[in-house]
């Protein structure tokens, strides 16, 4: 049982150095690559402004299809939510009309 543990511990050790060394190629990468990435990060701004624009504007024009689209959802939500308890409504409203016509017929009578 020791010698799984010694076994275990091992293996955490030897995924501690990995983790170290990645990390440290990870830094290296990063400082190395920084000024390619800020070039890259200028040179390409204006494209992502016009991405921004066009976005905004795609957004305008779907706007009131997705306005409808959810209304829509909204009332077919509302229906399929209320159409289960219509034959418990449909049971209320005879018990309601039974219990109605008696009390307007002994109304009547007296």
């Amino acid at each position: 049982m020791i010698e799984l543990a010694l076994l275990a511990a091992a293996a955490v050790a030897v995924l501690v150095v990995g983790m170290l060394a990645l990390a440290l190629l990870k830094i290296v990468l990063w400082v190395v690559l920084l000024p390619l990435r800020l070039i890259l990060w200028i040179m390409l701004l204006p494209l992502l402004l016009l991405k921004a624009l066009f976005g905004g504007l795609l957004l305008l024009i779907a706007l009131p299809v997705l306005a409808i689209a959810m209304i829509a959802g909204l009332i077919a939500l509302t229906v399929a939510v209320i159409v289960p308890f219509l034959p418990v409504l449909f049971v209320v409203f005879v018990i309601w009309v039974i219990l109605r016509s008696k009390s307007t017929s002994t109304a009547i009578a007296r």
